[in-house]
């Protein structure tokens, strides 16, 4: 089977995930038959996902059209037979249980036409042992979406012991067609990717509480503002629900053993419903208190060392277990966790061995064996991290991680700012990536324009990643350094003598905007929006933008931007003069790429002439006319004069070489 052979989709399950999912496929164009044990379960599904289509068309992320057209093509049904006996694709996303879902697939088989692929929706259950109750264990495969399915792009495509290859590939596709991310596990292996990292994770910082080494403030405190990771891990606890983790647990226990025994602590949460948010109490008290306060000073260094040490071990076992490489890891963490970076990154970047020397310190002095280090993580710690530490790929080009340098054609060299799963937000990271992104770019003789974009369509970049800043600490003397160290890199891409072209598509705020400012064409999406939100936070612009924007649209409107820290669409900034071109979303790419081409087909030395001569007069008119008439001068004695009036001429276009 391939992905074009697949034009109904049936899904099992009409609670969160089950609707969830078969919302997500509606909108990709497929008719979809959602199927339940009772008629008002079918229903209620039926019913959340008009509501959310509704909801996503109020926030014009798709038109109402679109939205009526989605929900048409979704038939809720009870009848097994009926939902399933003409489906190219059955995704079952019945409650976490193993026998419920053996039950369900013993029915599933009778049903269901010889040729359908079917996948499980686990985040953690055999996908062998769900597969031994059919007759196609070559077709079955997990496909574990991530909840909400609308909003999370993650997908893990796991294999099964005797899944074929041809079965995953169009499950990736498919997963590619819902406007999904697939990361593919290798092998079937208890809590996969994303849970075999957080939920260890959460166990071991119930045990550093239970056993008195640290109290839950110091844990959320060290997690959050520590280690820079989106939620604390009691705070993420109560998110996802105590109960759901305590029986991910229960199943790893079960399974791989005792390194995997679910901590007393979380067990009694579970006995007591204090289950997190959905019961109003779990390790924070929703309904009469505060929630999750997490104070921002009670970082501990042994909770640390403790959490990086259990990360990097689960790393080392998926590994070398070959049930996934670090890319994968890494990437899968952060579009299923949000991980500002992934913890095989992080480990790395930690010491793999500090992470070993904590392991062994703690095991020698309890002997428990979820601190038993794995034998790859011992070889790994030899060979200094899981990643190769050259910090080169094979041809001899930097790697990077928080941005993609590509080489489109036409001489333009293509920067992307690559962290869709944190809205492409600005780290110290990512700002040193950038200098050097410019620098590589500035120095390749075939490259002879800039085009910045940032990946996906949510955001070209939602700002400063405030989060992954403040874990390095927030005293004036570090944001000094930092506001210093923005308005240095991004001053590199102003002063370019490159070209830049920006390609803004989703939100471009805060430092994003600031970015984007430096420049010296900006094409944007209808979709786009604009603003300087510091000063609502009590901060000010602090990467340039209180002077480089006035530069770009005058003081007038620079001061209602930044004073107002106001959202502003992309017409409005076109009006600005901010935005050259306001085109539909569609549209953006190649029309940015296209903006890109023309500038680097023009000629390169005065192209960069031009560059410094505008710069020179921003704040001395004087010197900049100097600087001009030098130039012109310059110019005269140019290879590229002469084509350039060879062409005019001949009414051709010109090969300028830059000579």
């Amino acid at each position: 089977m391939e992905i074009d052979d697949i034009n109904t989709v049936a899904v099992l399950g009409a609670g969160n995930m089950g609707h969830g999912i078969a919302e997500v496929a509606a909108m990709a164009g497929y008719d979809v038959a959602m199927r339940d044990i009772k008629e008002e379960f079918v229903q209620d599904g039926y019913d959340q996902i008009e509501w959310s289509l509704n909801k996503l068309a109020e926030s014009d992320q798709l038109s109402q059209e679109e939205a009526d057209a989605a929900l048409e093509r979704v038939t809720p049904l009870v009848d097994m037979e009926e939902a399933c006996g003409n489906a190219d694709i059955v995704i079952e996303a019945v409650p976490e249980k193993m026998e419920i879902k053996k039950d369900v697939y013993s029915e599933l088989e009778a049903a269901a036409p010889d040729h359908a692929i079917f996948a499980t929706n686990t985040s953690s259950l055999s996908i062998t042992e769900l597969a031994d109750v059919t007759e196609r264990p070559e077709q079955f495969c997990g496909m574990h979406f991530f909840n909400p399915p609308v909003r999370m792009p993650l997908v893990e495509v796991i294999s099964g012991a005797e899944t074929d290859e041809e079965t995953l590939e169009v499950v990736e596709s498919l997963a590619e067609e819902f406007d999904k991310s697939p990361v593919r596990v290798h092998k079937d292996s208890p809590g996969f990717i994303v849970n075999r990292i957080l939920v260890p994770l959460m166990n071991e910082a119930c045990w550093l509480v239970e056993e008195g080494e640290a109290t839950i403030a110091e844990v959320d405190s060290t997690t959050k503002y520590g280690m820079g990771l989106p939620m604390g891990s009691f705070e993420l606890g109560d998110q996802v629900g105590n109960d759901v983790s305590y029986h991910v647990l229960e199943y790893m226990h079960e399974v791989l053993g005792e390194a995997y025994e679910p901590c007393p602590l979380l067990e009694r949460k579970v006995e007591n419903e204090e289950l997190g948010k959905k019961t109003g109490k779990g390790f924070y008290d929703y309904e009469d208190g505060d929630g999750a306060d997490i104070p921002t000073d009670e970082q501990s260094d042994l909770v640390e060392k403790r959490l990086v040490a259990t990360m990097a071990n689960e790393a080392a076992k998926l590994i070398g277990g070959d049930v996934a490489p670090p890319e994968s890891i890494d990437e899968a963490t952060k579009l299923g966790a949000g991980f500002p970076d992934g913890p095989v990154k992080l480990a790395d970047e930690f010491g793999l061995e500090n992470a070993l020397e904590a392991l062994e310190d703690a095991y020698e002095a309890t002997g428990h064996e979820r601190y038993e280090p794995a034998d790859y993580l011992e070889e790994r710690a030899a060979e200094g991290g899981f990643y190769d530490q050259s910090g080169v790929d094979g041809d001899g080009t930097p790697e990077f991680d928080a941005i993609r340098v590509e080489y489109p054609g036409e001489m333009v060299g293509h920067i992307v700012l690559d962290r869709p799963h944190r809205m492409n937000t600005i780290s110290e990271e990512l700002l040193d990536e950038l200098e050097e992104a410019i620098e590589l770019l500035e120095d390749d003789d075939e490259v002879r324009s800039i085009l910045l974009t940032g990946e996906g369509d949510r955001a070209f970049s939602a700002g400063a990643d405030v989060q992954s800043m403040a874990a390095g600490g927030a005293d004036p003397l570090s944001a000094v350094e930092l506001s210093k160290k923005g308005q240095s890199t991004f001053g590199k891409l102003e002063s370019s003598e490159l070209p830049v072209v920006a390609g803004i598509d989703g939100y471009c705020l805060g430092g994003g905007m600031e970015l984007s400012t430096c420049a010296d064409i900006r094409v944007a999406s209808k979709r786009s929006e604009f603003g300087q939100p510091e000063l609502d936070l009590g901060l000010i612009p602090g990467w340039g933008g209180t002077q480089r924007l006035a530069n770009v649209i005058g003081e007038g409107p620079a001061k209602e931007i930044i004073l107002t820290a106001e959202r502003y669409e992309a017409e409005k900034m076109k009006r600005f003069g901010f935005v050259t071109d306001v085109v539909d979303d569609a549209e953006l790419k190649d029309r940015a790429f296209e903006l890109a081409a023309d500038l680097a087909g023009g000629p390169p030395i005065a192209t960069k002439y031009t560059k410094r001569a505008m710069l020179a007069g921003r704040h001395d008119t004087d010197a900049g006319l100097e600087y001009e008439a030098s130039a012109f001068g310059q110019l005269m004695a140019t290879d590229d004069l002469m084509e350039g009036i060879t062409a005019f001429m001949g009414d051709g276009d010109p090969d300028f070489q830059g000579k």
